[in-house]
């Protein structure tokens, strides 16, 4: 694409004596074998799963909320740049830059869950700890998070999904990551550990929000631009025991968007998506009879009652992959509760909506599978034949989502032939969070070169059966218009984004009063502009 073979790679750069002057002094605080100056470990660094960024010129792992505060302020000190990377997940360019030279914070070292209080409620854990981690360590003894992660939760990480906000597991009931939130602890530009709620009293523990302001709000969706999230405090609540989903069948989208609002607005749900025909059958070429097998132990084992996990696993076995034959667009809801009558009514209710609106029932062993393997390999960073994946996404109030849906479809509908000549398809995944948005997210895919993220993130045994793909700089070309002219038509229509990244165009849809506060705060945290330049168009 356009932006990934950016010339900003070989632009001035900070002076070589001035870097090395940085690595030593960085490791100095985190350590030698945390201070990365090798080129291709740089490389790696400059990427997301969409673009190549300028080249970093170090890489830092600090170990703990000290050491990140002190190799923050050094290095800005110094006059560099400074970035935070999780998991490194982002396709939005969260985190690569449009400059040379800046120092990147891989965080995955600070992965420690510092406390799991049962007591009052909540847990606490370093920001590089990932949500899978996290919800491994909350499940033997009953607890979780309410929103408990991203499909992407095996690398991504809490501070990525707090920077970048996220949905998926618990969401439409509570709402994405940032709404189980209570308090954190965030580094400034200049080192500077800021704690936020409950925690900024003096000898009083994270164990509540809303004690206002809330400042958590000011680095929370910011795509790392204000701070660097170094610890988190979540809210915990009681696990389910009992829990069931349901997929329906629809011949048009309209009828699809009408029932996954319908279901959202209920609130009976915790998670509540949708697919188009073209996205289905992509996730069906992914799985292997073997990844199927897995998953069906999964489903075995999923939630404790052997017999009842045999009786759903085989079930998914009889269904195999005929149950999405004759499928045109597929509602799946998943509903959880402490009795099995609870969840039963449940299923009822959101049962009667879908076939109040013509839904045909299919056998339900997609979100049965996700549910028992919600934290899967990221294989999907590519798509099942070798393309390269990027989707885009708008989040837009019940009302305008049929409207929102069918205008996107007449944009594909207008590069139509030049996409075609391209190899260029694309689908959708749509979703509702808690009971007042509809999420919807096209998702593309290419022909073009894989990058060192991509062959780092899936699985050997399936990267090496897929086929390698050469540079196309005209599909990716147009591959980058359309994702623009999506983000233009999302603004049009009142969209709001997770994920800001530089992908969105948040500073051309603020008011300018609000622009103006936001720019403000950037001055107030980093009045030298060293942290994540760019991000949020906050240059």
């Amino acid at each position: 694409m356009a932006e990934a073979h950016s010339a900003t790679l070989h632009e001035s750069s900070p002076s070589g004596d001035a870097v090395d002057r940085l690595a030593g002094t960085l490791a100095g605080i985190v350590g030698d074998a945390n201070v990365i100056t090798d080129e291709t470990e740089r490389k790696f660094y400059s990427e997301d799963i969409y673009r190549e960024g300028a080249l970093v010129a170090l890489a830092v792992r600090p170990g703990n909320t000290e050491e990140l505060a002190k190799a923050v302020a050094a290095a800005t000190s110094a006059g560099f740049a400074v970035v935070p990377r999780g998991g490194g997940m982002s396709y939005t360019s969260g985190y690569t830059q449009d400059q040379p030279g800046a120092v990147i914070f891989d965080l995955r070292r600070m992965n420690a869950i510092k406390e799991i209080n049962q007591e009052d409620m909540y847990v606490t854990v370093e920001c590089g700890c990932t949500w899978a981690q996290l919800h491994e360590a909350l499940q033997p003894k009953g607890l979780r998070t309410p929103f408990w992660g991203t499909l992407s939760g095996i690398h991504a990480t809490v501070g990525g999904g707090l920077s970048q906000n996220g949905l998926f597991f618990g969401s439409a009931q509570y709402g994405p990551a940032t709404e189980s939130l209570i308090a954190m602890k965030v580094v400034l530009a200049d080192g500077t550990v800021v704690p936020t709620a409950t925690l900024a009293t003096k000898g009083v523990v994270p164990f509540n929000l809303h004690y206002c302001p809330d400042l958590n709000g000011l680095f929370v969706g910011d795509t790392g631009a204000l701070g660097f999230k170094a610890e988190a405090t979540f809210r915990l609540i009681r696990d389910f025991a009992h829990e069931d989903s349901i997929s329906f069948a629809f011949d048009g989208f309209e009828a699809c968007t009408d029932v996954l609002c319908e279901w959202g607005r209920a609130g009976i749900a915790c998670e509540v998506f949708g697919f188009d025909p073209k996205l289905a059958e992509v996730r069906l070429q992914r799985e292997s009879l073997a990844k199927d097998l897995a998953s069906l132990k999964g489903v075995v084992t999923g939630r404790g009652n052997i017999l009842e996990g045999v009786k759903d696993a085989a079930k998914v076995a009889l269904a195999g992959r005929r149950y999405m034959d004759e499928v045109v667009y597929s509602a799946h809801a998943v509903v959880e509760g402490h009795s099995a009558a609870a969840v039963e009514a449940g299923i009822a209710a959101l049962r009667k909506i879908a076939e109040g609106k013509g839904g045909r029932p299919i056998a339900n062993s997609i979100p049965k599978i996700i549910r028992a393997n919600p934290f899967t390999p990221l294989n999907n960073v590519l798509g099942p034949d070798g393309r390269r994946w990027i989707p885009i996404h708008g989040l837009f109030p019940h009302s305008k989502a049929k409207t929102v849906w069918q205008a996107v479809y007449d944009l594909f509908d207008r590069y139509k032939d030049q996409m075609e000549s391209h190899n260029i398809t694309y689908g959708f995944l749509v979703t509702s969070m808690s009971t007042n948005a509809f999420l919807i997210e096209p998702v593309m895919f290419w022909p073009e070169r894989h990058f060192s993220i991509h062959a780092r993130t899936v699985q050997e045994n399936v990267l090496s059966r897929l086929p390698k793909m050469d540079d196309n700089p005209a599909a990716s070309a147009l591959v980058d218009e359309i994702k623009k002219a999506l983000a233009r038509l999302f603004l049009e229509h009142g969209g709001s984004h997770f994920q800001i990244g530089r992908a969105y165009l948040y500073k051309d849809g603020r008011v300018p009063e609000t622009w103006r506060l936001v720019e403000g705060i950037k001055d107030l945290v980093d009045p030298e502009r060293r942290v994540n330049p760019g991000s949020l168009g906050l240059e």
